[in-house]
């Protein structure tokens, strides 16, 4: 099995059985992100307090990038302080962008390297990233709101 297999395997594997699905019950964080040329949607719900993210789950429906990118995204946030997920957002926009960057938090064999392939597509781009801008937008909103 080459590289390529392995990562289109992580990707189907995610779409297939994804992870952290559903809603947070206790969420102090609720976005809701749309790709209005695809129709992919994703809502999520969060619980961030003192600056770490204690929970995440999403809902949503769309093409498998979309979906599997929401699910590894869940897995690799949760827990994770603020400061460290918006690190790894840039990275990760990097990395699905096909943009040269030093991936201090993604390596070869992370999951999240298996989204590394969407960069010769310019149209999935959006897919890959629609969980991951969203959240990014829920903490801004809650870091807003508890600096208030």
């Amino acid at each position: 099995m080459d590289l390529d297999d392995l990562y289109q395997e992580i990707i189907l594997e995610h779409y297939k059985e994804p992870k952290n699905q559903g809603t947070v019950a206790d969420a102090n964080v609720h976005v809701e992100g749309r790709n209005p040329f695809c129709g992919d949607e994703i809502k999520l719900t969060m619980l961030v307090q003192e600056g770490i993210v204690q929970d995440i789950k999403f809902t949503g429906s769309g093409c498998a990038i979309s979906q599997s990118s929401a699910s590894v995204m869940t897995e690799h946030i949760k827990g994770k302080r603020v400061e460290e997920v918006k690190k790894l957002f840039e990275e990760f926009g990097h990395l699905v962008r096909g943009e040269e960057h030093m991936h201090e938090q993604i390596d070869d064999m992370d999951e999240l390297s298996a989204f590394q392939g969407v960069s010769a597509f310019p149209t999935r781009v959006k897919c890959a990233m629609l969980a991951w801008n969203a959240m990014k937008e829920g903490i801004e909103k809650e870091l807003e709101r508890y600096a208030e």
